[in-house]
Parts: C-alpha cells; sequence; structure tokens
C-alpha cells in the first residue's frame, strides 16, 4: 500500500471514520448521521480497492467516479454533524481537510485517465 497515495490515504481516512463513528455512538449518542457517515466513508477506500482490478480503463472510471460521489457524500455528512455541534471544529477541520484532499486526488485521477482513453 506505500506507493499508491490514493490507496494509503482512502484506507487511512476511514479508520479515522470508523474511529469517528466509535466516538459519536458511544459518547454523543448519536447513530443516524454517523452511521451514514460511516457506510459513504468507508466506502471511498473499498470503491479505490474494487477499480485496482477494474475490467477496463472505463471501468476504473467508473469505479472512481462512485468512490468521488461516496468522498462528496462523506464531505456533506461531516458539515452538517458539525453544523450540527457534534463535532468541533479542530475535529471537523482535520476530517475536512483530509476529505477535501481525497476528492482532488480522485478528481485528478478520473482527468488525467480519461485523457489517455482520448488518445
Amino acid at each position: 500500500m506505500s506507493d499508491n497515495v490514493i490507496k494509503t490515504k482512502s484506507f487511512s481516512f476511514a479508520l479515522r471514520i470508523v474511529k469517528l463513528y466509535q466516538f459519536l455512538s458511544i459518547e454523543k449518542k448519536e447513530f443516524v448521521l454517523s452511521k451514514q457517515l460511516l457506510r459513504s466513508g468507508t466506502a471511498i477506500g473499498s470503491l479505490v480497492r474494487e477499480a485496482e482490478h477494474a475490467e477496463s480503463k472505463l471501468d476504473f472510471v467508473h469505479k472512481l467516479a462512485i468512490a468521488q460521489k461516496e468522498a462528496n457524500e462523506t464531505d456533506y455528512g461531516l458539515e452538517l454533524l458539525f453544523q450540527s455541534e457534534y463535532l468541533n471544529e479542530i475535529q471537523f477541520q482535520s476530517l475536512n481537510s483530509d476529505i477535501a484532499e481525497i476528492n482532488k486526488i480522485l478528481a485528478s485521477i478520473i482527468i488525467t485517465t480519461k485523457q489517455k482513453l482520448k488518445k
């Protein structure tokens, strides 16, 4: 996992989301939003892993596009948890910067792959 940046970052992010879910459900007694965040936040890495074994370049792009949608959903969930005061500013900013970076990396990979497909 060392030389694949998106694979490493999405896995590390998923671990943070699992820990956040545990914190929210145990400490804050919040179950609905945290469960949705757990699903979308861990799906990103799963889809990145699926993309590694895509059947074609188009399938690769498709799987990463779905990962990007999950990342956007996760970004929304984090914002919602912050605005509803389940997350403090420091927690939110840390997670928000990670998901923003993951989104940028996914977008870059998708754009580059699509450009290569056109050639």
